[in-house]
C-alpha cells in the first residue's frame, strides 16, 4: 500500500507541475495563435503518458536509484573502508588510495548521464536537425564522458582540498580556445550538452557523492568542498562535445584520407573521400563589368578555384536613371559565378562585397551564397580546395 500511495503522491505533484506547461501551450494557440490543435485526442493522450510516466520516472528514482547511489557513496567514502584501504596498501592515506572513489565516480557519472531523458531529447532532436550528421549514441557517450571526467576531477579536487576556482577557470580557458577551432555548428548544441545533463538523474547522486567525501576526509568542510560537482559536470561535457567534433574532423579530413592512400596507393580514392565529406556554394555576384576583373583576382586570392563570367546583363534600380532626352541609362553588368567549398564562402563573399564596393554605394552590385545540394564535374577541383581548406582550418 505504501507503493500505491507513493505513486498517487507523486501523480499529483507531476500533474501540479505539468498543468503550467498545458496552460501556457494551449493558452498560447487559441489566445495568440488563434488555430485549432491538430489531433486533439492524441495530444491529450500523449499528455497523459507524460504524466503517468514522469510519476513512475519519479518514483522509480525515489525508491531504488537514490537510495542505492547514496549508499554506495557513503561506503566508499566511510572510514572504515579508507582504513581497509590504507592498510592494505600500507602507510598513511594519500589521495591515490581513494582511486575506488574516484572509479565510482567515473561510472556513475556515466551512466547517470547515459539515462538522462533530457540529454536523449536534445540527442534526437540534433539527429533530425542535422539529418542524421549528428548521431543519438554518439552525441550522448560524449556527454556522459565529459561528465564522467569531470565528476572524477571533482572527486579529487575535494580530496586534495584544491579551490574550485582554479579548475573551473582553466577549463572555461579550454572551452574559449575549443570554441574559436571547433565547427561552427557544434559549439551551440556542446554549450547546451553541459545544461541537460544537470537534471533528475545526475544532480541527486553526484550531490550525495560530493557530501559523502567531504564528510569523511580528514580536514575537509562539507559546506566548502562538498559543493560544486555540480559545476564540474555542466562545464566537462562542453569540452567533451566539442573535442569529439574536432576529432570526427580530423578523421575525416586527414587522417582517413591518408590511411586510405596508403593502403590502395590510388589518389583516385583520396579524392573520392574529400568529395564525400566536401560540401560546395555557389556564390553570384552581380558586379558593374568595370569591376569584374578586379572581383575576380580578389576571389581567386581569397580562395576561389575558378569562375563563369556572364557578360552584358542589365541592371535596374527602383529608380529609373534618365538622361536630358529622357532615355534610360543603365549601366551594364555582369554575373560571376563561383563554386566554392562551404568553409571558404563567407570569405570570398565579403571579399568580394569589398572589391566590388557593394556596401559603399547604392546599385554598385551584390552577391548572395546559395546550398548545392550536389555537383559532378568538380573532382579536378577537389585536390586544390582540399589543401586551401586545410590550410585555412
Amino acid at each position: 500500500m505504501s507503493f500505491v500511495w507513493e505513486f498517487l503522491h507523486t501523480l499529483l505533484m507531476t500533474i501540479r507541475d505539468v498543468t503550467p506547461i498545458m496552460v501556457i501551450i494551449f493558452g498560447f494557440q487559441f489566445a495568440i495563435l488563434k488555430k485549432p490543435i491538430a489531433n486533439p485526442v492524441k495530444v491529450m493522450i500523449g499528455f497523459a503518458y507524460v504524466i503517468v510516466g514522469l510519476s513512475l520516472f519519479l518514483v522509480g528514482l525515489e525508491l531504488a536509484l537514490f537510495p542505492l547511489g547514496e549508499t554506495m557513496a557513503m561506503q566508499l567514502t566511510a572510514p572504515d573502508f579508507l582504513n581497509q584501504v590504507r592498510i592494505t596498501l600500507g602507510g598513511t592515506l594519500e589521495w591515490i588510495d581513494y582511486y575506488w572513489v574516484f572509479l565510482f565516480a567515473f561510472c556513475i557519472g556515466f551512466s547517470t548521464t547515459i539515462a538522462e531523458p533530457s540529454l536523449l531529447a536534445v540527442a534526437i532532436k540534433a539527429n533530425q536537425v542535422s539529418a542524421g550528421a549528428i548521431s543519438v549514441n554518439g552525441l550522448r557517450i560524449a556527454v556522459a564522458l565529459g561528465v564522467a571526467v569531470g565528476i572524477a576531477l571533482g572527486s579529487y579536487r575535494i580530496v586534495v582540498g584544491d579551490p574550485i576556482h582554479y579548475y573551473i577557470i582553466a577549463g572555461y580557458i579550454l572551452v574559449v580556445i575549443q570554441t574559436y577551432y571547433a565547427p561552427k555548428f557544434i559549439v551551440p548544441l556542446a554549450y547546451d550538452s553541459g545544461g541537460v545533463t544537470t537534471s533528475t538523474v545526475t544532480v541527486p547522486l553526484v550531490t550525495a557523492l560530493g557530501l559523502g567525501l567531504a564528510s569523511t576526509v580528514p580536514g575537509r568542510n562539507p559546506m566548502i568542498d562538498g559543493f560544486g560537482l555540480i559545476a564540474f559536470a555542466s562545464l566537462f561535457p562542453i569540452i567533451s562535445v566539442m573535442a569529439y567534433a574536432q576529432l570526427t574532423q580530423y578523421l575525416t579530413l586527414v587522417l582517413l584520407p591518408i590511411i586510405a592512400l596508403q593502403k590502395s596507393r590510388t589518389p583516385n580514392i583520396i579524392l573520392l573521400l574529400r568529395r564525400r565529406t566536401m560540401r560546395f556554394k555557389l556564390i553570384l555576384a552581380f558586379v558593374e563589368d568595370s569591376k569584374t576583373e578586379q572581383v575576380l583576382d580578389a576571389a581567386r586570392d581569397a580562395g576561389a578555384t575558378g569562375a563563369t563570367v556572364i557578360n552584358n546583363a542589365r541592371g535596374e534600380g527602383l529608380n529609373k536613371k534618365q538622361t536630358f532626352f529622357g532615355l534610360t541609362l543603365e549601366v551594364q553588368k555582369d554575373v560571376v559565378l563561383f563554386v566554392v567549398e562551404e568553409h571558404l564562402s563567407r570569405h570570398i563573399l565579403e571579399t568580394i562585397s569589398q572589391v566590388g564596393e557593394f556596401d559603399q554605394t547604392s546599385g554598385q552590385g551584390i552577391a548572395v551564397q546559395i546550398d548545392i545540394e550536389d555537383a559532378v564535374g568538380v573532382a579536378h577541383q577537389v585536390e586544390t580546395l582540399t589543401k586551401v581548406v586545410e590550410d585555412e582550418l
